[in-house]
């Protein structure tokens, strides 16, 4: 027997993974392309925000790649 999966998780998963491409894109650019402080401190710790972005694209698009499976 063969359970289908109901559309609205399907749809779900496909929005939330494509937010999430968005959201770290954003996050990305933004950090990328902003001026670094004044003191330079800040400017030190910025890779960090941009191996967050890069992970959340990932997730992104692994989110939009899956197939949803029910029991």
């Amino acid at each position: 027997m063969s359970k289908q999966t109901p559309f609205g998780l399907t749809v779900a998963e496909k929005f939330f993974g494509l937010l999430a491409i968005i959201v770290g894109a954003l996050l990305v650019y933004f950090t990328y392309t902003s001026p670094p402080a004044s003191d330079g401190q800040v400017a030190n710790y910025s890779f960090i925000f941009i191996i967050a972005g890069f992970i959340l694209v990932v997730f992104g698009i692994f989110l939009l790649l899956a197939k949803s499976e029910s029991e």
